[in-house]
């Protein structure tokens, strides 16, 4: 779980918190399965949009 205070993240952020690359990050926004919000030309990942993300991926050894 990830805990902090910060209520969104940038791309560049999301990438160092979970160590995926820029093109998955941009992929499972595009296929819709995280959400991102834009502020201007900021692309930004709420805190618990990740955290419902990286919950819903699977555990390995089960199904997807």
């Amino acid at each position: 779980m990830i805990q902090t205070a910060r209520a969104a993240y940038s791309i560049a952020e999301v990438i160092a918190l979970t160590g995926l690359g820029r093109d998955k990050i941009y992929r499972v926004i595009n296929e819709g399965k995280l959400t991102a919000k834009k502020c201007g030309r900021r692309t930004l990942i709420t805190a618990s949009d990740l955290q419902a993300f990286l919950e819903r991926l699977p555990t390995i050894g089960q199904v997807a």
